[in-house]
């Protein structure tokens, strides 16, 4: 075939221009074609499937196997593999090589709801970038891992009808995985592989300082693209969450808002969302929730809602900025991160060795504002509608910014003493494979003993009427006596002393807001076939310091 020379620069002319234009659509931090997202590759009208991030994964790791560990953590329920993704220069081997290593473990996750893809696609970018420049100053103070798609198999569930009011792209996956089951309310019961692969291979293994959840919000109406919030259960160590509150967190803003000029503000809702004038408030304390999971673990999280609304471009690139931003804070604070998660361990240990008076454990607590007030670019919300009982909102033409109180720490309001220790004198596998899964040491009677313990009396359980997660919760109404007690050799012995003391408590404590006996885990040992009385709860509590016999 013969084409003209005049013909072929004008073909040569076309490819400049359609490269210039790719050029123009694609963000600065995005160069080789080849290792683009999907995002990218569609210019932000398309999320990745499983394949895609495998495939872009494995990219990464033919041209820098020297400073990328990829690993699986676990294989989902419909048998799809999770891969962890390890960022260092040099790479530690084990967690061995970490134990006197100045750098700072992080650890970003993503996609634990499948419909909220932003995340996925930035932490794929993030990880990209990093790479290309493993000589900087920062690989000498940070270990950097991700998982991109926690949740493959509602990832890959893509569908148009999933998040239809969603800014973008037009499918996505859906909230839960393959068991049909919210990872991100897992965090006591530990029943998806997802959750447990993560526990046993980052959180017991690696032991992240800090973690970032990348989620995308719902709800009031604003005009900041990204917010965020920390850890806030009561229960976790109170200086963790003072320093996000006071520190950390004011200052990840600003960077972001500063620096890489993407406007952002603390997670939350309005209390009024017809006016913003009201206050701006953050709801979710629960352990089973995963930043205050890990709170509770005495560790940093932050959780990160990118805002529904926002188009999907801008929330990628904020969300990009947004694990930037955290990044550069977790560097150059790396030593008193590092000393602030050390010292609440070692407060931890001494505190369960010998409880005092004024050791404590928040059973109930109550929501007040931060110390400080926040701004919000508010957009006011108009009432449309009640369905099923929920009010719906639409977003007015007024916009204007609120200086507001954010609610969001909690205080206690009833409290128990910080126990000693709890023994379990049945066998029952499903509750000691749980406390396996999140890392807790558990110890043997090594003969017969007798103890003074307390001693949990039900005098009624009554589940919830609504199933939830696979589950219908209990409600329970009881008392503790004091009882002398003769414990064979072999009952079960859970210390307190241990680094996951607080989170101890909070799933053995049966008045605790979300704990083991709540999600069903003992219902068979406390019901007898006949009858309508309850067995004493199996799970007793040691409050005072005692000599007990059990290694």
């Amino acid at each position: 075939m013969y084409i003209s020379f005049s013909n072929m620069n004008h073909m040569k002319r076309l490819n400049l221009i359609l490269i210039a234009l790719t050029l123009l659509l694609t963000p600065s931090f995005a160069k080789n074609k080849d290792l683009l997202t999907v995002a990218e590759k569609s210019n932000y009208t398309k999320t990745s499937y499983n394949a895609d991030v495998l495939d872009f994964i494995q990219k990464l790791k033919q041209r820098n196997s020297k400073y990328l560990k990829v690993e699986n953590i676990a294989y989902s329920s419909f048998g799809n593999e999770i891969p962890m993704l390890m960022i260092a220069n040099p790479l530690p081997k084990s967690p061995a090589d970490l134990k006197d290593d100045p750098r700072i473990v992080l650890y970003i996750q993503a996609n634990i709801h499948a419909g909220e893809v932003e995340g996925k696609e930035a932490s794929l970018m993030f990880a990209r970038d990093l790479l290309k420049d493993m000589k900087n100053e920062i690989w000498k103070k940070l270990v950097l891992i991700i998982v991109p798609n926690l949740n493959p198999d509602g990832n890959d569930q893509m569908s148009e009808s999933n998040r239809t009011n969603q800014n973008g792209p037009a499918s996505v996956g859906l909230r839960h995985n393959g068991q049909m089951l919210d990872i991100n309310r897992d965090g006591i019961k530990v029943e998806t592989p997802e959750l447990k692969g993560l526990l046993k291979n980052i959180f017991n293994k690696w032991d992240p300082v800090l973690t970032v959840d990348c989620h995308t919000t719902n709800g009031s109406y604003h005009e900041e693209p990204i917010t965020f919030t920390w850890q806030v259960n009561p229960n976790g160590d109170r200086n963790l969450i003072n320093y996000m509150r006071d520190k950390m967190m004011p200052e990840v803003g600003n960077t972001l808002r500063d620096k890489y000029k993407v406007e952002n503000c603390y997670y939350g809702n309005f209390k009024d969302r017809t006016k913003p004038e009201s206050g701006w408030v953050y709801h979710a304390a629960s352990p089973r929730y995963m930043t205050n999971y890990i709170g509770l673990r005495n560790r940093f999280a932050i959780l990160n809602e990118n805002y529904v609304y926002a188009d999907y471009k801008t929330r990628v690139i904020g969300c990009y900025y947004f694990l930037k931003s955290v990044l550069e804070y977790a560097v150059e604070h790396k030593y008193e991160m590092k000393l602030a998660v050390k010292n609440a361990d070692s407060k931890s240990m001494l505190r369960g060795l010998n409880p005092g008076v004024k050791d404590s454990f928040a059973l109930e607590y109550k929501k007040v504002p931060i110390p400080y007030k926040i701004k919000i670019k508010a957009i006011e919300a108009e009432y449309t509608e009640t369905v099923n009982g929920w009010r719906r909102y639409k977003p007015s033409d007024r916009k204007r910014e609120v200086t507001v109180t954010y609610t969001a720490d909690n205080i206690p309001t009833k409290q128990i003493e910080f126990p000693y220790a709890y023994l379990i004198n049945i066998r029952n596998n499903d509750v000691l494979n749980n406390l396996k899964h999140h890392g807790i040491r558990i110890e043997k009677l090594s003969s017969d003993q007798k103890l003074n313990v307390e001693e949990f009396k039900f005098k009624k359980i009554e589940p919830q009427s609504r199933h939830n997660q696979g589950h219908y919760l209990n409600k329970i109404d009881g008392d503790y006596i004091t009882v002398e007690k003769e414990f064979k050799k072999g009952t079960y012995v859970i210390r307190t002393a241990q680094k996951l003391g607080s989170l101890i408590v909070n799933l053995l404590e049966p008045h605790s807001d979300d704990n083991l006996l709540k999600w069903n885990f003992f219902d068979r040992n406390i019901t007898p076939q006949w009858g309508r009385r309850y067995y004493p709860y199996p799970v007793y509590k040691v409050v005072e310091k005692t000599i007990i016999d059990s290694q």
